[in-house]
């Protein structure tokens, strides 16, 4: 997206400096003990989010370190705030949302004690920023309307521009570039009327954005320019490797690839010489997608796997899936389909990651919506003891009746206003059940119920044995070749409308879904709750799930269209399963009973369901099935296994 490095231009500290000085003379102002505190903190604060907070995060977060310390041994709470502000900041760069909100609940809440109006509207906006990230797009501009209001009340023209632009990147998110273009240039005028050149730029190239999207590219162009010229001429050079970027993707949208990949090398050539490795993979990627656009594949291909190498260094997985999709377009476009085959498996992976980040989203989310009702609690009590008190001495003042009838006219207020609050507290009791069943949901979406419950109510789920679990895989015939005939997309559509169908016909049956891995589908019947008919309704499911393909097939075919042919084997045996990890959980299974099964699906027939021995000895009396013994068939690894073809009777 065109405004991906936008929104950490403007998100900056509310300091006392109005102007940004030299670092160095800054932090001479911060170690000279003859200076006043805050005149210190002030100058502390400006050195860190100038120099360290957007170009090297993990320097910022130790230098707010040291400020935690100073503030704690002068016991002076804004210091604290401070710190605790800058270090929410660390943690939203770095995109863990759930420290982001810690540590700004503690910096507000500390501002709004000593009441530092522009401490406290600078925590509603990096509030807003967090719920922005989070997609929660209502909250964020919740709190950026409040900043902006808090900002007016202490005329703080600073704050109010900030927050103006904060407003318009969520209308540009949304889709609202004309209401997002009027909120970036009131944020301009102000902006430059205090002479604020570095946020100046931010704001022009903001408004260049706009005019991208709107598709006026002449304007789009000349406030890119403008804004480059202020960024070269303060010597920024975090701005002007993001503004060179946007005019690559600008030229890139006019399909103008010479001037994109003259903007995009020299953005590139910047990141590393001050190694910013997120411009960086921003500018490999934008090179190797503009070289795939001229059939340039080698060139194409060496930038992309540049950029996916960074990017998995970062731990940036989004930006590692924008590279991993550029290296399978070109594997694809080489016909290069065992490559091809394997980044688009990793692509799954990927999605699947940033699936399991969604789910954790929302239980940030839920963690903060704690946090705010334990507030309203807490004050909802302190109105009621106000009532108690008040009620008392309307009891001891009750012989002057005037007195009493202004004190009873008063209380009739106070207590609509708790009643207000009660209101206010049961809806957000309502709320945060309402999201608890949501994550709920989602938890077990990704883990079988009982061990969802266990861990919930441990904080872990032990690893257990089970002594008869029958595993089943299915895998796709041809899956390569066929995949040679389908766009990106539309392999992917194809897959999931077959695994959607597959989700549905395993829960039917009550078996548990393990995972998927690429075009391979896993299922075990009988854990975590072993029950009389888990063997056979896991047969059921395959056979099910082999009608489906047989049916869908059919229709396909009828359309011209590829369509996928299925292997399914099935072995029963004793597994161990549990949790893997502790971030980014799953639910797995282990033991030979697993690599049995797998064989079983591989030695398989398409269009049939294969079963070992083993499985065919504890169903054979079974009258609903009918059995094709195989005989002995040679299997790698394990020698020859007796197989058996099942289908219904």
């Amino acid at each position: 997206m065109l405004r991906q490095f936008i929104l950490l231009i403007l998100m900056c500290l509310f300091t006392g400096l109005t102007r940004a000085q030299n670092p160095d003379s800054l932090y001479t102002i911060w170690q000279d003990q003859t200076q006043q505190d805050s005149t210190r903190v002030n100058a502390f604060q400006e050195y860190i989010w100038n120099g360290y907070i957007f170009s090297k995060p993990d320097s910022a977060l130790g230098l707010a370190n040291e400020l935690q310390e100073y503030a704690e041994k002068q016991n002076y709470p804004r210091a604290q705030a401070v710190a605790d502000y800058t270090r929410s900041a660390v943690m939203y760069l770095r995109g863990d949302y759930a420290r982001a909100l810690e540590f700004n609940t503690k910096s507000i809440e500390l501002s709004e004690s000593i009441d530092a109006k522009k401490m406290t509207a600078s925590n509603l906006n990096m509030f807003g920023l967090i719920f922005e990230k989070q997609g929660v797009y209502s909250k964020a501009l919740h709190y950026h309307q409040r900043s902006l209001m808090l900002s007016e009340e202490i005329n703080d023209k600073r704050g109010v521009a900030f927050s103006l632009n904060n407003i318009g990147e969520i209308l540009e998110a949304q889709g609202n570039s004309v209401k997002a273009l009027d909120n970036f240039e009131r944020s301009l005028t102000i902006l430059e009327g205090l002479d604020m050149k570095r946020y100046v730029a931010g704001a022009l190239a903001n408004i260049g954005t706009c005019y991208t999207n709107l598709g006026n590219y002449s304007l789009a162009f000349d406030f890119y320019q403008r804004s480059l010229n202020d960024y070269e001429e303060i010597d920024d050079k975090l701005g002007i490797i993001q503004t060179l970027h946007m005019f690559g993707r600008a030229y890139y949208q006019q399909k103008d690839t010479i001037q994109a990949l003259t903007y995009f090398q020299e953005s590139l050539k910047m990141s590393r010489e001050i190694d910013y490795p997120r411009g960086a993979v921003l500018s490999l990627t934008d090179i190797g997608r503009t070289y795939y656009d001229l059939e340039k594949y080698s060139q194409a291909l060496a930038y992309c796997q540049e950029s996916y190498k960074l990017s998995k260094e970062m731990g940036a997985m989004e930006l590692q899936k924008d590279a991993c999709d550029c290296i399978y377009s070109n594997y694809k476009a080489t016909d290069n389909k065992a490559q091809a085959l394997a980044y688009l498996e990793e692509l799954n992976r990927l999605d699947d990651s940033l699936g399991e980040k969604e789910t954790a989203k929302i239980l940030q989310r839920m963690d903060f919506e704690r946090t705010m009702l334990a507030d309203s609690i807490a004050k909802a009590e302190e109105a009621r003891l106000v009532e108690e008190a008040h009620k008392e001495e309307m009891r001891n003042e009750e012989k002057n009746r005037n007195i009493s009838m202004g004190i009873g006219s008063f209380f009739i207020l106070l207590a609509g206003g708790f009643y207000s609050r009660w209101r206010y507290v049961k809806k957000s009791k309502a709320k945060l059940q309402e999201e608890k069943d949501r994550s709920d949901n989602l938890l077990l979406n990704i883990l079988p119920e009982e061990v969802a419950r266990e861990l919930k109510e441990k904080g872990k789920a032990e690893a257990r044995h089970f002594d008869s679990v029958s595993i089943l895989f299915t895998d796709f015939k041809g899956f390569t070749e066929q995949s040679t005939q389908l766009s990106a997309a539309e392999l992917v559509n194809e897959l999931n409308q077959c695994y959607e169908a597959f989700d549905g016909i395993v829960e039917k049956y009550n078996i548990e879904k393990i995972k998927t891995i690429g075009d391979a589908y896993m299922a075990a019947g009988g854990l975590p709750v072993q029950t009389s008919d888990s063997l056979k309704n896991t047969v059921l499911a395959t056979l099910e799930m082999q009608d489906f393909i047989t049916r869908r097939k059919a229709e396909r075919d009828a359309k011209g269209e590829p369509a996928f042919e299925m292997r399914v084997g099935i072995h029963t045996g004793p597994v161990v399963a549990g949790i893997v990890g502790v971030k980014k959980f799953q639910y797995d299974i282990w033991g030979d009973t697993v690599n049995t099964a797998s064989r079983m699906e591989s030695s398989g027939e398409v269009g049939k369901v294969n079963i070992s021995e083993t499985t065919y000895e504890l169903l054979k009396e079974d009258a609903n099935f009918a059995f094709e013994r195989r005989g002995m068939i040679e299997v790698k690894g394990k020698g020859k296994i007796e197989m058996y073809f099942v289908a219904k009777q």
